[in-house]
């Protein structure tokens, strides 16, 4: 599996959105359509949200390490909360 750097990513997204299609774009620079649109989806605020793909992701995985100390708080609270 080949790997682009991140500047690469952008700057076909960019391209795309100058203009150039999807599909000369992949044809361009040997890419599947598929994964131009992934990259749009990473680096394109969406509509309804504001928000890129990537920004997302990086909340989803702040969420999920915050519940994860919540609970770690939970468990301690319960353990100094005991009447011995």
């Amino acid at each position: 599996m080949t790997r682009y750097k991140e500047n690469f990513k952008q700057m076909t997204v960019e391209l795309n959105q100058t203009g150039r299609s999807v599909r000369g774009l992949a044809k361009e620079y040997g890419l599947s359509e598929a994964t131009i649109y992934k990259w749009k989806n990473l680096y394109l605020p969406n509509q309804s949200t504001g928000l890129t793909g990537k920004e997302v992701a990086e909340l989803r995985k702040e969420n999920a390490r915050l519940k994860e100390e919540l609970e770690i708080l939970k468990k301690a609270v319960a353990i100094f909360s005991r009447k011995t």
